[in-house]
């Protein structure tokens, strides 16, 4: 069984060494508007990635005063308004356009992520406050 464990571990490491150096080639083939692009992207997702981590924890005040109200639809509301000022933030990001389905879908991953995010960390910021 080690033996396995051995030999998959290096078909593993080497698919991985692979897809690096095609990563890079395919980086250095790349025109500089393409590259650009690319990385402007990453930044905008990062930063937004960013927020969405941060703003329920900047906020704890209002979650606690909302936990305090016991009401579902209070604490359904402030997560939905978070979700949304999120979904904002990201169209505003990217000027308001999404292209193709790829974009659409990435948008959808997106706010479904940012969504469950916002329940889980209310949820344990309001159990925390009582």
């Amino acid at each position: 069984m080690d033996f396995l464990k051995g030999m998959v571990g290096k078909v593993v490491t080497g698919l991985v060494a692979l897809a690096v150096i095609a990563g890079g080639i395919s980086w250095w083939q790349m025109d500089p508007a393409t590259r650009q692009a690319i990385v402007s992207g990453s930044g905008k997702i990062a930063s937004w990635l960013g927020i969405v981590t941060v703003l329920p924890w900047a906020s704890f005040f209002v979650i606690g005063r909302v936990g305090k109200m016991e009401s579902n639809l209070a604490g359904a509301m402030l997560v939905a308004g978070y979700t949304i000022l999120e979904i904002l933030l990201l169209a505003w990001l990217f000027d308001w356009h999404f292209a193709g389905a790829s974009g659409w879908t990435m948008v959808g991953v997106g706010v479904l992520l940012s969504a469950a995010y916002n329940l889980f960390a209310c949820d344990w910021i309001a159990e925390k406050m009582e």
